[in-house]
């Protein structure tokens, strides 16, 4: 599967282990301080979270690229 996608580090990486990972080190609060997105912060859940994100792929990049500093904070 690495092999279609060299290049994409979130190849196989679905969008809910993510936001489970940024909510479990990050928490609800911190998210929604980071990002002004009312999935985060008015009445926050995986669910809405996701329906969101799916919706508006500006919103999912830019959670997608704090997910991999995320990562490389977390490697280093």
């Amino acid at each position: 599967m690495s092999d279609e996608q060299p290049n994409n580090p979130l190849h196989g990486i679905k969008l809910a282990t993510i936001v489970n990972e940024l909510v479990d080190t990050y928490g609800w609060d911190e998210l929604a301080f980071k990002f002004d997105f009312r999935c985060f912060y008015s009445n926050p859940s995986l669910k809405s979270t996701l329906k969101f994100l799916r919706k508006e792929l500006w919103a999912r990049e830019e959670v997608e690229a704090f997910y991999l500093l995320h990562l490389e904070h977390k490697d280093s």
